[in-house]
């Protein structure tokens, strides 16, 4: 199999996460439950990871909490930060793991900047409707899951602090190939997924905070079991229940592969993988999302195919990709695909050149005939 949807998920993993896994399985236990060999060697793990997380993300070690994913981490920021009929200010491309938490809160949502690939646009609407309104937070991705786009969050997060507005970052699409730091951003917290750019498993994540936060699970430590309520300090406050061990060995491997390579490295590739394959698309009936400001992810939309049935055609052939909208309607809405979705497709660490000269044979071969691409630069 071809696999191109990493921005779901990285399929292929570095080996040394497997190994991590399995080794954890063996021979650890869980972190605060007993003094033995098997339950140190979990918390000496899970405090190993811990540590790597808050070095690569300019953070200190208590500031780092696991969560089980992006969307975990993001509900825990908004439940800590939104309250119920609040006032939030949101970016034009966010994802339902940001707008389904407010939803349920019922909060007066704000949308701002819905330019693709337009970064001045962008913050100019940040700074326009921050001028107008008072907020209780401030909610943005750093880099679209559906095109690509990167935003300009190191500006929009000095806006937030002249204003003293508490920021929350989805790092859902960047973690692993951008700059992420807490502390320079002054962001209140940072949510990222340990499945995608981080290489680790699935049911990993991590949220760095800022402040202590409101929980959202309630239950036992490993420690100050006499306490009727969670305890008042991070990282304890927000990891109620056992962690997932295995999957945090995984992920600390994972995140000790994203060190060695290095993000601005993979994000590089990423790059020129992308660049190498769009003048071939353009040869292709096709319209395609691209701009400047873009890691290694991709929308598309065939001519005369419907965008799922183009999916399935490819995967046929052995070839990932994923269609339709992407848990992210608001961002189609802002680029004006909502009514078909897109294909897309996104790049990882392991992807291969020849990988996608055969994704743009076999295209050519499905799609039936040839023509100039319809090219969505919004530069």
């Amino acid at each position: 199999m071809i696999y191109l949807d990493s921005a779901a998920t990285t399929l292929q993993k570095p080996p040394s996460v497997r190994r991590a896994v399995v080794r954890a399985m063996e021979r650890c236990a869980s972190v605060g439950r007993g003094g033995h060999a098997a339950a140190m060697a979990a918390s000496e793990e899970v405090y190993a990871c811990r540590a790597l997380a808050a070095e690569l993300f300019d953070a200190k070690p208590e500031q780092v909490v696991f969560t089980m994913n992006a969307t975990h981490g993001l509900n825990l920021a908004i439940h800590s930060l939104v309250p119920h009929g609040g006032r939030v200010l949101i970016s034009g491309f966010e994802h339902n793991a940001v707008t389904r938490p407010l939803y349920a809160r019922n909060a007066a949502i704000t949308v701002a900047g819905r330019k693709l690939f337009d970064r001045e646009d962008t913050l100019r609407a940040f700074q326009a409707a921050m001028e107008a309104g008072d907020y209780d937070a401030v909610i943005c991705t750093q880099v679209s899951n559906v095109f690509g786009y990167v935003l300009p969050l190191e500006e929009i997060a000095q806006l937030c602090r002249q204003r003293q507005i508490p920021l929350i970052v989805d790092a859902s699409q960047s973690a692993g190939l951008l700059p992420v730091s807490l502390r320079q951003s002054g962001a209140a917290f940072i949510a990222m997924p340990g499945h995608k750019g981080l290489y680790g498993p699935q049911g990993t994540g991590l949220l760095l905070c800022a402040g202590p936060g409101k929980p959202l699970l309630y239950g036992g430590t490993g420690g100050n079991s006499l306490l009727r309520e969670m305890p008042e300090f991070l990282p304890d406050r927000l990891e109620a229940g056992t962690h997932n061990v295995c999957g945090i060995a995984g992920l600390r491997a994972g995140l000790e592969f994203v060190r060695r390579m290095g993000p601005e490295t993979l994000l590089r590739r990423e790059r020129q993988l992308l660049q190498r394959l769009l003048p071939a698309l353009q040869r292709l009936p096709l319209r395609c999302y691209t701009g400047k400001a873009q890691t290694g992810v991709l929308s598309f939309v065939p001519w005369d195919l419907d965008c799922e049935q183009l999916a399935e055609r490819l995967g046929e052939q052995g070839i990932a990709l994923r269609a339709g909208l992407h848990c992210a309607p608001l961002a189609h809405e802002s680029a004006g695909t909502l009514e078909h979705g897109t294909l897309r497709l996104s790049l990882s660490a392991f992807t291969k050149a020849e990988e996608l000269d055969r994704f743009v044979n076999i295209s050519k071969i499905l799609l039936g005939k040839k023509g100039n691409s319809r090219i969505t630069p919004c530069y």
